[in-house]
């Protein structure tokens, strides 16, 4: 993978279970699954009113105010190739901590429904294939092979860049 990142690693700090794997966050946006390493997340919330930044970039142009701090709103569906959805009853902020330049920042990100946290075994953990996918290579850490499912494995930082 072009930023160094091998087969295998699925977040910035090590969760590790009883067996050896890596405690995720499970959760979906849109038909997708994603997955995020547990020691990432500050917590889960109800959607909170959003303001508009003016002049922001599409996929980060809210701001939400989560116990008293400002933090920029991220909704990931556009770098996916995904349209834009509705909030419905399902609808979660996950409130995270990502490093951005190699500095921590907070940042609120939408997902139309968020499961249990789960452990996931690094080594089931591969790398985007070349071709006969849509996404962007650089947006994807990994892919997770569970059962008969893909669970993409996010870059927040290029993501969010």
């Amino acid at each position: 993978m072009s930023d160094g990142v091998t087969s295998g690693s699925l977040g910035t700090g090590p969760q590790a279970g009883s067996r050896g794997g890596q405690q995720v966050v499970m959760f979906r946006i849109g038909t997708e699954s994603f997955a995020l390493d547990a020691g990432m997340v500050r917590e889960i919330i109800d959607p909170i009113p959003a303001t508009r930044v003016a002049g922001a970039r599409p996929h980060i142009d809210r701001i939400v105010n989560v116990r008293g701090n400002v933090v920029p709103l991220a909704d990931i569906r556009a770098r996916f190739g995904m349209p834009a959805a509705a909030d419905s009853p399902d609808t979660r902020f996950l409130v995270l901590e990502v490093a951005v330049g190699g500095d921590p920042v907070v940042v609120a990100l939408v997902a139309d429904k968020v499961f249990a946290v789960t452990e996931v075994d690094p080594a089931d953990c591969e790398a985007v294939p070349p071709v006969g996918t849509t996404w962007r290579p650089e947006y994807i850490r990994a892919i997770v092979k569970a059962g008969d499912e893909f669970i993409i494995v996010p870059e927040l930082e290029q993501i969010l860049n």
